[in-house]
């Protein structure tokens, strides 16, 4: 074999090996010289969580239960090295629908918010904050988030930072018939955060069936998405994750999918981390345990496919399109 040849397998095998591209692992690769200096790589350890499925707000001790589960591990993932977990949506508690139904549990109906144990679920989050502080870890958490009396509140992620504070909060926008219907307000903008120079974009519930959420991080220059949802019916969760595989590499960026643990299901999905090609980096458990996984991303350094994408939407072949050719207009020709 070439020596060429030799180096474009130890390419190939380093990124299958990290979950690089072709082209950040080729730069790894590369002898450093004067005329041809790999640019620096910004990494970061990320883990992706799923938790166990709690749907009943006014449980106290489920809530309970679902705040010590996020924050075990929150001490797993630190233990591994990570600098950001992210959970699920729901994270701290789905509320069921037919649960919350004033009208329920057999109709659906406008949701009865005021059966929310909102004072423990507070305690939980600070409890889960104080302990982000402690372990120097961000963690992303899925939970529902109150509004003043009497709008409905928001599905939301929160971000925690490392040092214990609550730095930014990202509110799902396009919600389900029923979310919208009787459950939530929609939120109104995206959302990103920096951590270690790796720049962050979220997501939320059924969002991934739309890629223009996707494609706005993209021009936001996100490294990663941070895509959370409640899982549960294993066609959608089956489209999802490969919604979750496209986005990735239709954008070149990583995205973590995290959903909760379902156990007993017939063709169960779990939580993972897809790398900028559209393969998976990490992946959790499918026995629907509480569980983390965890991958070493970057920020894509070199990489050309985002900036040629974006020369290309921006009226690239126009001066090279033809008008009045009858070649070119006939479409009933060889």
């Amino acid at each position: 074999m070439t020596e060429n040849g030799n180096f474009k397998r130890r390419v190939r095998a380093r990124a299958a090996k990290t979950g690089e591209t072709y082209t950040t692992a080729r730069m790894h690769l590369l002898p450093n010289s004067a005329e041809d200096v790999a640019p620096e790589v910004r990494r970061l350890r990320l883990a992706v969580a799923q938790t166990t499925h709690a749907d009943d707000p006014r449980d106290i001790d489920k809530l309970r239960r679902s705040g010590q589960e996020i924050r075990l591990l929150m001490r797993q993932a630190r233990q591994a090295g990570a600098r950001l977990v992210h959970f699920p949506e729901g994270a701290t508690s789905a509320p069921n629908k037919r649960i919350m139904s004033e009208i329920g549990p057999r109709e659906i109906g406008p949701s009865d918010w005021r059966r929310f144990e909102w004072g423990v679920l507070r305690e939980e989050l600070d409890a889960t904050r104080r302990l982000a502080r402690e372990l120097g870890l961000w963690a992303v958490i899925g939970s529902v988030h109150p509004l003043t009396a009497p709008h409905r509140p928001h599905n939301s992620l929160y971000v925690v930072s490392d040092r214990g504070d609550l730095v930014t909060r990202y509110d799902e926008r396009l919600l389900s018939n029923t979310k919208i219907s009787f459950m939530y307000t929609p939120g109104s903008m995206p959302v990103t955060f920096e951590v270690d120079g790796i720049r962050f974009g979220c997501s939320l519930g059924m969002e991934c069936h739309y890629p223009e959420i996707f494609s706005e991080y993209e021009r936001l220059d996100v490294h990663c998405v941070l895509f959370s949802t409640t899982g549960g019916l294993p066609a959608n969760d089956l489209g999802f994750a490969a919604e979750a595989q496209g986005h990735a590499a239709s954008n070149s960026y990583w995205v973590s999918f995290s959903l909760l643990a379902h156990p007993g299901l017939a063709d169960p999905v779990s939580s993972g981390i897809v790398a900028p090609g559209g393969r998976w980096a990490a992946q959790c458990p499918t026995d629907g345990t509480a569980a983390i996984s965890l991958a070493d991303i970057d920020d894509n350094p070199g990489d050309l496919s985002r900036p040629w994408r974006r020369k290309a939407r921006s009226g690239l072949y126009e001066p090279h399109r033809v008008a009045g050719d009858p070649r070119s207009d006939g479409r009933d020709m060889f």
